[in-house]
C-alpha cells in the first residue's frame, strides 16, 4: 500500500426532511450572502428550491438565485454568476441540483475568490488557485460525488473542451442528502447516475500501484451495491432504500476513500469521455458506460491481475482456464450489466457517429489535456486514445 492523504472535511446532512437544515447549517459555516444556484425548472416544479429559500429566510440569511444550469455546464455560465455575485456581495455559494451545479458552483466560488484571473485558466492548465469561496450543496442527482470531492468539470463551448480542475480548496462545507429528491429522475438519468458512480471507484481500482486489501474490498462492496440498486430502480423507481444506497455510494465513491493507498488512480476513461463531452455534449455517465469496454479490452493485459480480481470478485465470474480469459469474461460481463440498466456500450448506442477527423482531432485535444500521455493500467499515448475511438464505432 503507497502512503496517502485523506482529507474528507464535509459535513452530510443525511435523509428524508434535510432540506429544511439549509439554514441552520448556513449559520454555522458563516454564510450570510447567499448565491443559490441551479439547472432547470425541476428544481422549482419539485418545490426543492423553494424550501431551500424558506429555511434562508428563517435563518435570516439574505439570498440571490441563478438558475440554467446545463448538463457538461458551461463557462459563460459561471462567469454570469461570478458577475452576479460580486454584484450582490455573495459569500457563500449553494448549488441545488447534481453534479454539473455543483461544479458550476465551485467554478464561480473560484472566479470570486480570485478576481483579477480569468477562471477558465485553473481548468486549462496555466496555474493553480490560492483561494476559493465557500461551497455546499442540497444534491436532487446522485452520480457525480461532487457534494464531496475536490473535483468540478467545466465547458468552454467556444473551444469545444470539457476540462477538470481538482483542488482541496473546493471541497464543499456542507452537503443536504435527502434520497426522496431523486424519486422523480428519469431512468435513463438514474442509471447514468449509477455508471457514473461506478466509474468513479474504477478508475481508482485499474491500478498497477501497491497492495490495497481493505481498499479494494471497500470499493468492490461498493460496486456490488450499486449495481445491486441499479438494477432495483430500473423496474421500481420509487424504491427509498436503493435511492439511499445509491446516494451515499455516489459521495463514498468520489470522496478519496475507494483510492487510499493506489496511485491516484487511472482516470483515462474519464478524459476520453471529456472529449466527447465537450464535441457531442453526451450524458456523461452513459459516455463512461459507452468508452469503457473498449478500453478495457486495450488495456487489459497490461494490468491483468486487477481485471480477474474485478472479474470474480465484482461481476461474479467463475475463473477460466486462463487469468486473459476471465478477464475478458468479466468485461464482456460488464457490458451485459450496462445493457441491462439501459446504458450504451458504444459510439452507436450512445447516439453519436464520429468521423474519422473527429476521433483525430478528440484525441489530439485529449493527449493535449494530460500533457502527452496518462494512464496506470496502461499509460495511453495520443495514438493509443485514437486507436481506443475508433474500437467504440
Amino acid at each position: 500500500m503507497l502512503g496517502f492523504t485523506y482529507y474528507t472535511p464535509t459535513k452530510v446532512a443525511f435523509g428524508k426532511g434535510s432540506v429544511e437544515r439549509v439554514g441552520e447549517l448556513m449559520k454555522q459555516f458563516g454564510g450570510t450572502r447567499v448565491l443559490i444556484h441551479y439547472g432547470g425548472q425541476s428544481a422549482v416544479r419539485s418545490g426543492v428550491l423553494d424550501r431551500v429559500k424558506k429555511s434562508l429566510d428563517e435563518a435570516g440569511i439574505f439570498h440571490v438565485e441563478l438558475g440554467g444550469v446545463v448538463p457538461n455546464p458551461h463557462l459563460a455560465k459561471v462567469r454570469e454568476g461570478i458577475a452576479l455575485s460580486k454584484d450582490n456581495g455573495v459569500d457563500f455559494l449553494l448549488a441545488v441540483g447534481g453534479g454539473s451545479v455543483i461544479d458550476s458552483c465551485k467554478a464561480i466560488a473560484y472566479g470570486l475568490a480570485e478576481p483579477e484571473h480569468d477562471v477558465w485558466e485553473l481548468y486549462a492548465g496555466q496555474r493553480k488557485a490560492k483561494a476559493c469561496f465557500p461551497v455546499a450543496s442540497v444534491l436532487t442527482i446522485a452520480a457525480a460525488g461532487s457534494e464531496m470531492s475536490n473535483s468540478c468539470v467545466i465547458t468552454n463551448t467556444d473551444t469545444e473542451e470539457k476540462r477538470a480542475y481538482d483542488d482541496d480548496l473546493a471541497r464543499p462545507k456542507f452537503a443536504i442528502m435527502d434520497p426522496e429528491l431523486t424519486m422523480t429522475l428519469p431512468d435513463y438519468q438514474t442509471e447514468a447516475g449509477c455508471a457514473d458512480i461506478m466509474m468513479h471507484t474504477m478508475e481508482r481500482y485499474f491500478v498497477n500501484s501497491g497492495t490495497m486489501e481493505l481498499t479494494d474490498a471497500l470499493a468492490e462492496g461498493l460496486l456490488r451495491t450499486v449495481m445491486h440498486n441499479a438494477e432495483v430502480l430500473h423496474t421500481d423507481p420509487r424504491n427509498y432504500d436503493a435511492r439511499a444506497e445509491v446516494m451515499w455510494a455516489s459521495s463514498l465513491a468520489h470522496n478519496g476513500l475507494t483510492g487510499c493507498g493506489s496511485d491516484g488512480g487511472d482516470w483515462m476513461p474519464h478524459l476520453l469521455e471529456h472529449e466527447m463531452g465537450g464535441m457531442f455534449n453526451v450524458t456523461h455517465g452513459a459516455g463512461l458506460a459507452a468508452v469503457w469496454p473498449s478500453w478495457a479490452r486495450y488495456v487489459y493485459k497490461d494490468c491483468l491481475p486487477r481485471f480477474v480480481k474485478y472479474a470474480v470478485n465484482v461481476m461474479g465470474v467463475t475463473p477460466g482456464a486462463t487469468d486473459e480469459e476471465t478477464a475478458l469474461a468479466g468485461i464482456a460481463a460488464m457490458e451485459e450489466f450496462y445493457h441491462r440498466i439501459g446504458m450504451p456500450v458504444n459510439f452507436k448506442e450512445l447516439g453519436i457517429d464520429p468521423t474519422d477527423e473527429q476521433m483525430a482531432e478528440m484525441a489530439a485535444s485529449c493527449a493535449r489535456a494530460c500533457g502527452g500521455a496518462k494512464g496506470s493500467a496502461k499509460v495511453l499515448h495520443q495514438s493509443d486514445m485514437e486507436a481506443i475511438y475508433k474500437m467504440l464505432k
